[in-house]
């Protein structure tokens, strides 16, 4: 009965995958389905600036900058604090307004950093960050979600973040033990209360979404998605446009491989993380240079650097979609934003999609791992 279930679940990802590349969305107001009015999206109103994006009813700019790796030593060494404020503030000076961090990156330290940055600006930016864990001896000491510990958290996050309210509460890893109606109810009382505005969720199943959302509306859902990992079509992102939820992706350049960081020579000590990251393997890298080598050519096409290909690809999948790359340079954050000035035609994505689905993947997630809680 399993493997019954998981082909259907893959013709059934393979069908909705077609109806992604074929454009329906290629631009920021570009609507889901015909019943809509332009510039809505599943009873998502439109932003205010056609130069921002809407995540449930919260606007922000079209692509966030993601902090993890500035103070955690996540993907790199930790940074000084004084190296990486001038990239916060540099991305802010370059249009972002959009933050992403989280209790755990250090663990505390990025959002730290994060505070002390966006405090003179706190106003002008949206602050997002995630709670769902226990810590012990300044390690990460597995998930709880129990309504008096995220209270608790949110009171440190507060401090670190140096303000009076989170814009965008995720909830960072599904606590089994814990329903999840109970988290959103815990979050609704957090709003009420004003230290949050809105709430989301990361790497969760439809189901749970739904189930979330009944209880308090999930402004954004934040999960894995790219060119390469692009399980999230199977159920999930649809999920998020038919409730008016917007999605925000982790890693759309591929932890930098589709910003032609690394070749099929990379080879990763074990101490790094990525040496645990399956589509990092050799056998990995070596088939992925394929899709390396599509996105080069769409550069060509488009004048553009595989960076701002693998993000202006994502953004054109929904209008509802705002990536949150993470760089640890500002020159990075530059660059990515001129995945601005990159639009693809429908006749153009479908062509983009057709000569990627060719590619053999290897390591990625299946279609399947979508519709369970990770």
């Amino acid at each position: 009965m399993e493997k019954k279930s998981n082909s259907v679940n893959r013709r059934n990802f393979i069908s909705k995958s077609a109806l992604l590349g074929a454009g329906i969305v290629a631009s920021p107001l570009a609507f889901a389905n015909g019943k809509n009015a332009p510039g809505t999206i599943e009873g998502l109103k439109a932003a205010s600036n056609p130069e921002k994006r809407m995540l449930g009813a919260l606007e922000v700019s079209p692509i966030g900058l993601g902090c993890m790796s500035m103070k955690s030593g996540s993907y790199n060494p930790p940074r000084d604090t004084k190296d990486m404020i001038p990239v916060i503030r540099g991305a802010y000076d370059l249009g972002v307004t959009f933050f992403d961090t989280a209790e755990v990156y250090g663990p505390f330290t990025d959002e730290e950093l994060v505070g002390k940055a966006l405090q003179p600006i706190r106003d002008n930016v949206v602050i997002a960050s995630k709670f769902g864990f226990d810590f012990s001896n300044g390690k990460r000491a597995g998930r709880n979600s129990k309504p008096e510990h995220i209270k608790s958290a949110v009171e440190g996050m507060l401090k670190r973040l140096r303000t009076d309210r989170i814009d965008l509460l995720y909830l960072h890893r599904l606590d089994p033990n814990v329903p999840i109606e109970d988290v959103a109810g815990t979050v609704k009382d957090l709003i009420k209360e004003g230290k949050a505005l809105h709430f989301g969720l990361s790497e969760v199943s439809p189901t749970t979404i739904r189930k979330a959302h009944a209880e308090q509306p999930v402004a954004a859902l934040q999960s894995e998605y790219s060119i390469i990992q692009r399980a999230l079509e199977n159920e999930v992102i649809d999920t998020c446009g038919e409730l008016g939820i917007g999605f925000v992706p982790w890693g759309p350049v591929c932890r930098g491989f589709l910003g032609d960081k690394f070749n099929e020579h990379s080879r990763f000590s074990s101490d790094s993380r990525l040496s645990q990251v399956p589509y990092f393997t050799p056998e990995a890298i070596e088939a992925h240079m394929e899709v390396l080598r599509l996105v080069h050519e769409w550069g060509r096409k488009k004048d553009a650097t595989p960076a701002q290909i693998a993000l202006a690809w994502v953004m054109a999948q929904k209008p509802f979609i705002v990536p949150i790359p993470g760089t640890t340079k500002l020159h990075h954050v530059k660059q990515n934003q001129g995945a601005l000035n990159v639009t693809f035609s429908d006749t153009e994505l479908k062509e983009f999609r057709n000569a990627l689905e060719k590619i053999q993947l290897v390591g990625v997630r299946g279609p399947e791992t979508a519709l369970v809680d990770q």
